[in-house]
């Protein structure tokens, strides 16, 4: 029997990444204090709760906002208390709003393969922000 051929490979370029559209600073700064607020006023006195008395778990002590790039994230600051622990504390985003254009988001959650799985498309900043406050797939 004679030996299989391999098929030829070629070089091709790449096809370019998709470029974000721009956010407006004045937007930037409108989605940075709503999110604040939502984690002061609802998001922190919901999860942040004294530390367990169990040593073997981990447990969330403070919740944060941060843009980065063309995303505004959500993120869960944990507290690692087990001696066998490789890190007292570590960070986990959780939610993530991608500016969609206009005044408009796409709001993902984090799975826990790594993967953000976006479930709110195109959507104003109030009802992506209710999604963060009342959907069942960014509780902790």
């Amino acid at each position: 029997m004679p030996p299989k051929k391999r098929p030829r490979r070629v070089w091709a370029r790449a096809s370019p990444r998709p470029v974000h559209p721009k956010i407006p600073d004045a937007l930037k700064r409108r989605v940075q204090a709503e999110g604040d607020r939502l984690v002061a006023e609802t998001l922190r006195p919901r999860y942040v709760k004294p530390p367990p008395t169990d040593n073997d778990f981990n447990y969330v002590t403070d919740l944060l906002t941060k843009w980065h790039q063309g995303w505004f994230y959500f993120r869960a600051i944990y507290a690692c208390p087990s001696p066998n622990a490789i890190s007292p504390t570590f960070e986990m985003r959780f939610a993530r709003l991608e500016y969609a254009g206009g005044e408009r988001f796409n709001l993902a959650f984090m799975r826990y393969t790594g993967e953000w799985i976006t479930i709110y498309h195109d959507v104003e900043l109030d009802e992506a922000l209710a999604g963060v406050r009342d959907d069942a797939y960014f509780t902790m």
